[in-house]
Parts: structure tokens; sequence; C-alpha cells
């Protein structure tokens, strides 16, 4: 969101440059720019989210940029809804469409709902009748909010008067209180028929047996088989302290009787399931008391409870069977409601239910209020009555699909942490074995109240009048306005969004299909023209790459004929290169070099340039959240790539290959020197120097190869890569020899032993020697082998002021006191000590990602890559350390 307001931001207000008669010198427009940048670094934080004072100063200069007649925005793939929210946010008005209903659905609630009802106070009967509450004027959404809020309530109520009996309560042990305590949630395992006939037992699946793995409050259950009767039958006791579980009965391979210890593979597991044959049991139940989590062990008056709870209506359209998306389909489940257990299928359907009930509640309670009411519904355009109680409906809807994330069979017990995890840790909908049943009444995440607490508290933030517009619309066939275009298209082949919604909208069909009958007028969402080049869907990766590449293709040209030519139209792109292919004709390396380019990106950018537009721009932004799932133990990419782009002249010359690589050559060092100095990340920086060389590729009608045919964006996006290379070979040259006799080693061998006789040739090339290597205290060499010394094996007293400081020693020191060490203030301790060495070693660290990314090294590619994003925190601490010696030594 940040992001989306600076780049509108910044794509509005004029350069002073522009602005010669009042910054007529170059000193004065750099003081100018700075003041504006000062704007941006206030707009992004996120506690100015909503400040006045910093929004109406930008909004301020967007208008005496835009001569008060700001440009409307729109965005074509809204999805979210960010990019038009935060042009909300700035005074403009916002225009968004998406093909995927539910997106719509969520953008509608952003900036096209909350504007309509702006500044109002709440209707419900609490806030009349109760004084002492401490809002007297109610600002933007913050009525609607405690709406939502108190009728959420009110749903909750009325569900656990329905159902409520169906989650009784336990009966705590006397240390923590006795008496009664409210269940958090049921955990079960799944379980399968022994295939080994002779045992026949039903065992439980589980990937663990731990249930929290907290430091001395580790809890697991013990599985205790009785054998005394055939077959024999598993029951599960809840065990706390030292000790030590079991480990898991089911990996990737398949599944162990923890009976008999017949290995059962995965295909036998899997036709089992579809044969309707997988079963559940009972584990253990959590409960909550004196403000701690209680594990007991499992009765069988709960288990039967959960079994007799019956649905009248559920979800039977059929899961996507995408392969690589969809995974429980190959074990039987196959509907929306084998996702679900009988009981929560039950609460779902009861909260679904009561949607409407609710609504004409506050229907009646918004008329009593004085709220004005013609009938009018609000996907016909209405204001009142009828329209608010839409819109509270709406949100509760949310609040139930967010039920239904944590309400189904496929959430995890995250043990590290004593809570449930939920069912999109990721973007799919993977297998699970063993699985948490949260309680929809109790307090814990993805419980009722807390799902409604969180849609209340999103929308309770909105605070945006400006005027917003929401179409579901195909974008190869879009029509509007000339606007202001910022987007975030679709990433090639990389998720097909509407197999994984469709989880969300067959609960959202149900409770909403009267209030937005035209989104829900399909049974599931629209899956053939969604702009992904999807091999499943499309039947080969060819008719995938052509859907794609037409697609986008319209979509740039209709773009081309709306974007008003006084402003940028900006793209994020956020999609990592992963091809390699040989180049045989190509003049910048030889037949034996990889070099690389993306048909995400290729097709992409062909399609930019085939509708006529140029790169002007490359901004390299942080967008995505650290720690998040799809990052763990992976180099995903940190930040999303926004191109400036621009109408190209029609009077652009044409260049031949030569010339583009001669100029590329020239230019592109500069840039990705420019790209370093502003930090970007390394897993970054070759889909950020797509910018600056596709700037120079885009400058020119076409780019002529020797046979007088166009070259290929493919062709330019390998010269790219290359030129990268060869900037990272030329930095090389700025490093000791030792260091660089280090990184050809490691590239050869990371961290595991070579020939000696091969380190001997290569420190001779390098102007070295293995004992003088050995010395160093980088290398270790025995036994005809010869091994660089890994992060753990350095010396942990080294101090770089009294060692012959290398490049390669630096850069190892600083990630192990980054990882292992004192964080961020160790490496700092050591950059005070490193001079200019230190800087180099930042440039080592690229260097070594680009390795690690080529080779697959994801662990070691981490490392490297997560030195580089700390620098500027570490160079700020170590610039306080090195003020505050000279006291320090005073003191002394």
């Amino acid at each position: 969101m940040a992001a989306c307001r600076a780049v509108l931001f910044a794509s509005l207000v004029d350069d002073p440059s522009s602005h010669t008669d009042k910054f007529p010198t170059e000193e004065s427009q750099k003081e100018e720019r700075e003041r504006l940048f000062k704007i941006i670094e206030e707009l992004v934080k996120w506690e100015n989210t909503n400040n006045e004072k910093v929004l109406n100063e930008a909004k301020a200069e967007i208008l005496q940029s835009t001569n008060n007649n700001p440009p409307p925005v729109l965005d074509p793939f809204c999805g979210g809804g960010s990019i038009p929210l935060e042009a909300q946010r700035l005074g403009l008005e916002a225009h968004g469409s998406d093909i995927n209903p539910v997106a719509v659905l969520i953008t509608k609630a952003l900036i096209e709902i909350p504007p309509k009802f702006a500044d109002q106070p709440p209707v419900n009967s609490r806030v009349r009748v109760n004084s002492s509450l401490p809002l007297q004027k109610w600002y933007g959404t913050q009525g609607l909010a405690e709406d939502v809020r108190y009728y959420g309530q009110l749903m909750r109520n009325l569900a656990f008067k329905q159902i409520g009996p169906l989650y009784p309560k336990v009966n705590l042990p006397k240390e923590y209180g006795g008496g009664e305590g409210m269940v958090i949630a049921w955990l079960w395992a799944r379980t399968l028929k022994c295939s080994n006939p002779v045992c026949g037992a039903q065992m439980p699946l589980m990937r663990s047996f731990a249930l929290s793995t907290k430091k001395n409050k580790e809890v697991w259950v013990e599985p205790i088989i009785e054998r005394s009767q055939h077959p024999a039958v598993v029951r599960f006791q809840v065990n706390t302290g030292k000790g030590k579980p079991p480990g898991g009965t089911v990996s990737r391979k398949g599944a162990t009787c923890i009976c008999c210890g017949t290995p059962v593979p995965l295909n036998h597991i899997r036709a089992e399931g579809q044969a309707g044959r997988m079963g559940a049991q009972l584990l253990a139940i959590v409960a909550e008391a004196q403000r701690q989590r209680v594990y007991l062990t499992a009765d069988e008056k709960h288990e039967g409870m959960a079994i007799k709870a019956q649905p009248k209506w559920k979800p039977e359209s059929e899961l996507s069977t995408h392969p690589q998306y969809m995974a429980t389909p190959r074990y039987g489940m196959t509907r929306y409601c084998d996702l679900f257990t009988s009981r929560q299928l039950l609460a779902l359907t009861t909260f679904n239910d009561l949607i409407s009930e609710v609504r004409e509640k506050v229907l009646v309670d918004a008329i009593a209020e004085g709220m004005p009411d013609n009938c009018l519904p609000l996907c016909e355009g209405g204001t009142g009555a009828t329209a608010y109680a839409d819109a509270v409906a709406i949100y509760l809807a949310f609040a139930v699909d967010k039920l239904a994330m944590y309400g189904c069979s496929l959430v995890p017990w995250y043990a590290k942490e004593d809570r449930p995890s939920m069912l999109f840790g990721r973007q799919a909908i993977s297998m699970v074995w063993d699985y948490a049943e949260v309680n929809p009444f109790s307090s814990i995440g993805g419980s009722a109240t807390k799902s409604v607490d969180i849609v209340a508290d999103s929308i309770a933030t909105i605070a945006n009048r400006s005027s917003g517009f929401v179409t579901h619309k195909d974008a190869t066939t879009l029509s509007a306005t000339p606007s202001l275009i910022s987007t975030d298209p679709p990433y090639y082949d990389n998720v097909p969004y509407a197999d994984l919604s469709d989880f969300f909208y067959v609960w959202l069909r149900q409770s909403l299909g009267s209030i937005y009958p035209d989104l829900f007028g399909t049974l599931l969402t629209p899956k053939s023209q969604e702009l992904v080049a999807d091999l499943y869907r499309h039947g080969s990766r060819k008719q995938a790459q052509k859907f794609f590449e037409e697609g986008l293709g319209k979509v740039f040209s209709l773009i081309r004929t709306l974007q008003l030519n006084d402003y940028p139209f900006t793209i994020y792109y956020a999609f990592k290169q992963t091809e390699n292919e040989k180049d045989k004709d190509n003049d910048m390396c030889k037949d034996s070099v990889l070099s690389t380019a993306s048909t995400g990106w290729e097709t992409m950018l062909e399609g930019l340039l085939n509708a006529g537009f140029t790169i002007t721009g490359t901004w390299p932004m942080r967008t995505e959240r650290s720690g998040r799932l799809r990052e763990s133990g992976s180099n995903a990419l940190a930040s999303s790539i926004v191109l400036v782009c621009r109408p190209r002249p029609e009077t652009a010359p044409s260049t031949t290959r030569r010339q583009f690589v001669n100029t590329l050559k020239r230019e592109l060092p500069d840039a990705l020197q420019k790209l370093q100095q502003g930090n970007i990340a390394p897993v970054d920086l070759a889909q950020a120097s797509i910018g600056p060389g596709m700037a120079i590729y885009s400058r020119y009608s076409r780019v002529l190869e020797s046979d007088g045919e166009r070259m290929l964006v493919r062709t330019a996006l390998q010269l790219i890569n290359q030129t990268l290379d060869e900037f990272f070979a030329e930095q090389e040259g700025e490093f000791d020899a030792e260091t660089c006799f280090a990184l050809i080693w490691y590239e050869q061998h990371t961290f595991n032993e070579g020939l000696f006789g091969d380190a001997e040739t290569l420190s001779k090339a390098k102007n070295t020697a293995v004992q003088g290597l050995v010395d160093a205290g980088i290398l270790t060499a025995k036994a005809g082998k010869v091994r660089l010394l890994r992060r753990d094996e350095l010396p942990k007293n080294w101090n770089p002021q009294i060692d012959n400081c290398l490049v390669w020693e630096a850069t190892q020191h600083m990630i192990r006191e980054l990882q292992d060490g004192a964080g961020n203030q160790g490496a700092a301790n050591l950059l005070s000590q490193l001079g200019t060495i230190g800087e180099a070693a930042r440039e080592l660290a690229y260097r070594l990602y680009n390795i690690c990314d080529r080779k697959g090294w994801a662990a070691e590619g981490v490392a490297y890559n997560s030195l580089v994003i700390s620098w500027p925190e570490i160079s700020r601490l170590a610039a306080e350390s090195k003020e505050s010696t000279p006291l320090q030594m005073a003191l002394l």
C-alpha cells in the first residue's frame, strides 16, 4: 500500500527541472527535489496512513502539478484493490476492474462502499442507548466499522443459541483452577486401515506428535496401542514436561503403521482416500485456563459430539484438479464440502444463513435511527438504509469467509506458538494429515469474534471520501475514460487465482447472491478468460504462452489508447527469472555459456513494446513482507520492480545489434552501480537490471540483427543478463588476490573439498599461494585436499584491525555475526572497524548471491541476501558506534 501511494504521488507531481522559471539553477532544483522526497518519506510511513496533515500536504502538491484537475486513476487488474485505495487516499477518483468476482467484491468493499457512508454514526441500539462511548463524532468509516462489530457479535450470539451445545466445555485440572473451561480447538488426525491384512488397525496419519514446542512448556501426545483387541486400537495420552515425542507416521513417500511398522506407499493412501475409506480420530483437546493453553487427553463424549453434527446444506461444487495447486482431490476430497468436517459445515452454514437475518435487523435499526431509505439496493447505486444494510451484510460475509479459512480440516496446529495456522499459508490448497478444528465460539484467532474484529478493524481505518468505481470485467475488453493507469498485471504462469478463490466464492455466493446477483451469476469463478499461462488449463506450454501473449498484448494496446500522455504508465512486476538456455548466436558469450531469460518478463515486455510504449524508468520497491512462508528458506523476491512507461515517439530511430550492445555496455554498469548504492536486495538485482537495460532497447523503434530481422525481446534480456555478469566480473578486479581465489573456488566447490593441485594452479593464476591462504585463515589444506573454512569455523576473536583483513573474511564474519552472533549490532561493530573494505564486502555479497542463484544454492543465497538487506541498519549502527567512541574513551 505504501509503495502504491509513493508511485502515484511521484507519477503526478512534476520534477523541479520542468519548472525552470521557479527553479532556474541545479541547486534550487535539488533543494526542491529534496523537499518533495521528504513528503514521500512521510507519506509512506505506516503511522501516517491516515494522517490528515501529511495527506493534505501530498494532495496540495498533486493539485499544484495538475492545475487543480488531477486525472482519475485506473487499475485494470485491481485484485485486492491496493492501487485504487491509495489513489483515493490521495484525493483522486479511483477506478478498478477485475475478471475475478471475489477480487471485485474486495475492491468494492475498500473503495466503492466506504465513501457512500463516510462520517455517518452507527445505527445499532447499543450506541443509541450508551452515551458513555468515547466517540462523539464519527470519522470516515468508524461508524460503519462499529456496526460491523456490533452486528457481527449479534450474528455470533444467534449462532451460539442454535449450535452452541455441539461445542461442549471441558473440566479443567485442579492445577489450572478446576471448573469448566472453554475449548479452543480439537486436534484430529486422519486415519486409514493398515494395508497389512494381519494387522488391519486404523493407523493415524500424523506429521508430528508434538502439540507445543515452546521452551519449558513442551506437550505431545503419546500413542497407546491396545493389542488385546483385534485389530489393535490406538488411543492417545497427553504428556508434558521432559521427554521426546515419537516421530511422525507420514512423509512425502507414504506412511508407516504405528501398530505393526508396515510401510504404506503414498499411492495406496490416495487410493483409499478416493474410495472414501479415510477417517479421523480425536487426538487431544486444547482449552484455555488462567490465560494459558491447557492440553487435555481426548474423550469419547467430545468425539461423539463432533460426529453428531449434520449440516442442512453444503457446498458441493467440484474443486479444481490442478496438480500444482490442488492436492486434496488426489486423496478423494474432490468437493468443497469435503474440506470441512460435519461440525465445521454446520457452523459455517449457520453463520452464512444468519447474515440475511442480521441484515434485516440492520435495515430496521437504520430506519429507526432516521437514515433515509428509497429501497434502492447497493448494487444499483443506493446510499440509504437498504444499501447500508447490504454493506454491513457484505462485511459480515467476509468475516464468515475468514472463519472458513480457519474452520476447515486443512488447518495445521502451529506447535511453535500454540495456535492454529490457516488454510492459505501459501497459494495452494495443500493436504494436511493432522489438523485443528477451531472452536468458532472461542476468542482465539480464527474464531467468529476474531474474524469479525479483523474485518471491522480493517475498514475502520478507511477515511477516503473520493469516489470509487469497480467493474467486473475482462481487462482485454477494457473501456474507460482517459486516465492515469497504474497496475500490477498477472505474472505469466505464477498462480491461477480463480481456482483458489473458489474456496471463498462458494460461501459468498450463498450469502450475497441476492445482494450482488451480477457478481455471483455463475456456480464458480470464471476460469477460461483468466490471464495466466497455465499449462494445465490450456493443454500445452505453447498454447498457454500464446493465450497469455495475445491477452496481455490486447490489454497494453487498450491502455495505450486510454493512458493520458501527460503522465507515466506504471507497472508493478515481481517475476523472478529462472530459465537458462544456450545462445549460439550471441557476440557477447561463447557457445558454452548459458544465458538467462524469462518467458514471464519476455511476454510482458513484448506486449508492452508492441503496444508502442518505451520504458523511461525503473524503481525497485520493497513491497514483500519479510518472514512470509513463501520466503522461508528460499530466495523469494523482496521487491516489486516498477516500470515507468511512456508512449514511444513516432520518430524513434532504429539501431543495429552491435550499437545496442555497445550502448548497453556503456550505460548499464552505471545504472547497476546506482542500484547497488540504493541497497537493492541481491535477489532482486537481476530483475531490477531489466528496467535500465530495456530502457535502452525500447528507446529504438527496432533493434536489427545482422540479417536485418528485428531483435527479439528474449535476446535483449539475455544480453542484459550477460552485461550484469560482466559487471560482477569487473568488480572482482577491486578485490584482493586472496578474495579472488576464494570467489572462484567457492563457485566450483562452495565449502566442500577440492584437490590441492587444482587449488595450487588457481592460486598461482591469482598471484597468491595456498599456504598464504591457510595462514590468512580462510582455507584448510590436509592430505592433498583443500577446503574453504565454513563461517562456523572462523575464529570468533577475529580483529580486522590487527589481522591482514581480506574482503572475503570481512563478508563471512559479518554474516556470522548477523546470523549467530549479536545480529545487526554485531555486524555493525565489525563494519565500524573495516574502513573502505566494508563497502567491498557488500559488493562481494552481491557477487556471491549471484553465484548461489545460478547454482541453486538457496540456503547460502539467503545469507548473502540478508547481509545486503540489513546493510542500512548495520551502517547506521556502525556510524553511531563511531560517534560514541571518543566519549567512551574520555569516560575511561
